[in-house]
């Protein structure tokens, strides 16, 4: 029988030291009342959810509104990010969606949980929770649910 492998609870090594710093810089600098603890947090979880969406093929995946703030960072270092996302499985897209078509299902980010954990990872509970899913934290862009066509947060399938 086999032994289950511990989740880890960090996904920096995703990224060198100067990469993860300079992210978690941006998402500090960027967001008033983030302080250089939460924005390495954030800067993990969005790595964990990468790595996760990278993964999943067929399942609608989505950051809390917070983690969405590390993904926007990361993909501004976009050289890093085209990296991280072909060491993770695949380029995972970011495809913004209107207030119209919001899509914010809970249960959405308990799979997207899943799925992180799938991927070797234990989230961040609290900012995957529903407090790190409203407005207050900011991370205003909305996002379409991953799919398995890739009409959202992940490409398609590798054939």
């Amino acid at each position: 029988m086999a032994t289950p492998t511990a989740l880890q609870s960090s996904a920096r090594a995703l990224l060198s030291d100067e990469g993860f710093d300079r992210v978690a810089h941006l998402v500090q600098r960027d967001n008033d009342g983030i302080d250089e603890a939460l924005a390495t947090r954030i800067v993990n979880e969005a790595l964990k959810f990468v790595a996760a969406a990278g993964q999943a093929t067929g399942r609608h995946l989505r950051p809390s509104r917070v983690v969405d703030i590390g993904w926007h960072a990361l993909i501004l270092h976009t050289a890093m990010y085209r990296e991280l996302c072909r060491h993770t499985g695949r380029f995972v897209d970011h495809r913004p969606e209107g207030p119209d078509t919001l899509r914010r299902a809970a249960d959405t980010l308990d799979r997207t949980m899943e799925a992180i954990r799938e991927a070797g990872y234990e989230p961040d509970a609290y900012l995957w929770g529903a407090l790190a899913d409203t407005e207050m934290h900011g991370g205003d862009c909305m996002h379409s649910e991953c799919t398995e066509g890739g009409s959202a947060c992940a490409a398609p399938p590798a054939t």
